[in-house]
């Protein structure tokens, strides 16, 4: 019994001295963040629930400004850092505070910059807390961005000896993070970063004149008024009970111009929220959407939708197919919301997206220019370089079947020509490089037959075994 006695004794002993280490960092002497906690907030910090909301990287710095906004209403509002090195990094705010064993000493607030727009960023907290008094009560919200590779990820946890309080708080900074947000009226585009976390990339709103959109003749006022004229008639539409939201389908051989009649319609759509996807972007269609919903009016363009939304009878077909068709059905009648899609290959495209109403209400043909517009694309490019009416109009004439950006290299390779030997473009440049491009142009073709040739035999052959 003597032994049993001295061992829990032994115990006690041994409990209250590492509690008096864990309260102290023994090289400096600072306060630990947890008992910090407890003096803003009035109570064990460890006994109180807390509240966590994931954020997504492209909102974090939404919520950052809300929270500035909130906590500016307090004159006594004060910020508290962590210390602790990395592993601060790689901790919950529930950890810290239970966690009797890690000395997590009060520390410098960590800051990152963070994009605002195309040309600027704002400063947020990184890591760090934020005590001030919410509706009468004390709260402190604890916020971490974490890192695009890291195994936390952004979120803010917020504290309060009154659950209703916290609750409260994390309902209004949802709603004014939303009403503030930085991406509102903004174009931007997103990605996948480390584990498969969306980032995104504010980009400069073009502006194209319709001037500079060669189509043939009604096209572009038909697509405008599909996309712009419902975006200026919105309230009177909701007024009688129509669906604001609807789907344009753009389709053609590639270079015909469909990217550029694209950024013709945003420069077009101020105050409108743009989300690009492209490539491996367009399995964000989820997360674009729910953005889309939230800061409307919107726009939400994705580019070659055929890499995604093939024909189910396609061996290639995945199960983005149907997140978009979820994201466009998911979208409420009354939200002003546009998708806008692009497609090299209209013959494999799911017919349930381009043929029920509400997901793709208009579809249009970007064909090839004609000899009109061949000859419109060739002014537009070479304006002010000095090419005569008839060496334009011979090239428009021989160069039938070339898209927009065949046009734009033949101008490019003109132009070159002429600085190679330090002087000023001539029509013999223009008609000289056009005469290489179509033999270049030519011989492509000639390579590209014979290998389709060759897997043709290959076919057959296997086919005889």
């Amino acid at each position: 019994m003597t032994d049993d006695a001295d061992l829990r004794s032994f115990l006690a002993a041994f409990s209250k001295i590492a509690d008096l280490a864990t309260r102290l960092d023994t090289t400096s002497g600072q306060k630990r963040f947890a008992d910090a906690v407890t003096e803003r907030l009035g109570t064990d910090a460890a006994a109180l629930t807390v509240l966590t909301e994931d954020i997504p990287p492209h909102r974090y710095l939404d919520w950052d400004i809300a929270l500035g906004r909130l906590m500016a209403q307090d004159p006594d509002a004060v910020l508290l850092g962590i210390g602790g090195g990395q592993a601060r990094y790689h901790q919950v705010l529930g950890d810290i505070l239970a966690d009797r064993w890690t000395n997590f000493p009060v520390g410098q607030v960590d800051y990152v910059n963070l994009p605002s727009g195309p040309d600027t960023t704002h400063q947020a907290i990184g890591l760090g807390a934020r005590s001030f008094t919410y509706r009468g009560s004390p709260v402190l919200v604890f916020q971490r961005r974490g890192g695009l590779d890291g195994d936390v990820a952004p979120a803010v946890d917020v504290m309060s000896t009154d659950a209703g309080v916290a609750v409260t708080l994390l309902d209004e900074l949802r709603r004014l993070s939303d009403q503030t947000s930085v991406l509102r009226g903004q174009v931007l585009t997103l990605g996948l970063g480390g584990n498969h976390r969306p980032v995104y990339q504010f980009l400069p709103r073009t502006r194209v004149p319709a001037s500079d959109v060669i189509l043939p003749p009604g096209t572009l006022e038909r697509i405008g008024g599909h996309v712009q004229g419902i975006a200026r008639h919105a309230d009177r539409l909701r007024a009688h009970g129509q669906h604001l939201k609807r789907g344009v389908l753009l389709y053609g051989p590639p270079g015909t111009g469909k990217t550029h009649t694209v950024r013709h319609l945003l420069g077009e759509l101020d105050g409108h929220t743009v989300v690009l996807l492209r490539g491996q972007a367009l399995t964000m269609i989820s997360q674009a959407a729910a953005m889309a919903r939230t800061m409307q009016p919107s726009v939400v363009v994705l580019e070659d939708c055929d890499l995604v939304a093939e024909d189910r009878s396609f061996d290639g077909s995945t199960g983005v197919l149907f997140e978009v068709l979820d994201a466009v059905d998911g979208i409420d009648g009354d939200v002003d919301v546009t998708f806008v899609l692009t497609t090299n290959r209209i013959d494999v495209l799911e017919e349930a997206l381009v043929q029920r109403p509400g997901r793709v209400d208009l579809a249009v043909e970007i064909p090839l220019p004609d000899e009109d517009g061949r000859r419109g694309l060739l002014a537009l490019y070479s304006g002010g370089i000095g090419f005569s009416d008839e060496a334009l109009s011979e090239a428009a004439a021989r160069s039938e079947g070339m898209t927009g950006s065949f046009a734009k290299e033949l101008t490019r390779r003109a132009v070159l020509r002429a600085i190679a030997e330090d002087r000023k473009p001539t029509d013999d440049d223009l008609l000289s490089a056009l005469d290489e491009q179509l033999r270049d142009t030519e011989t492509l073709r000639r390579h590209l037959a014979h290998d389709s040739v060759e897997s043709e035999d290959d076919l057959e052959f296997f086919d005889e075994e």
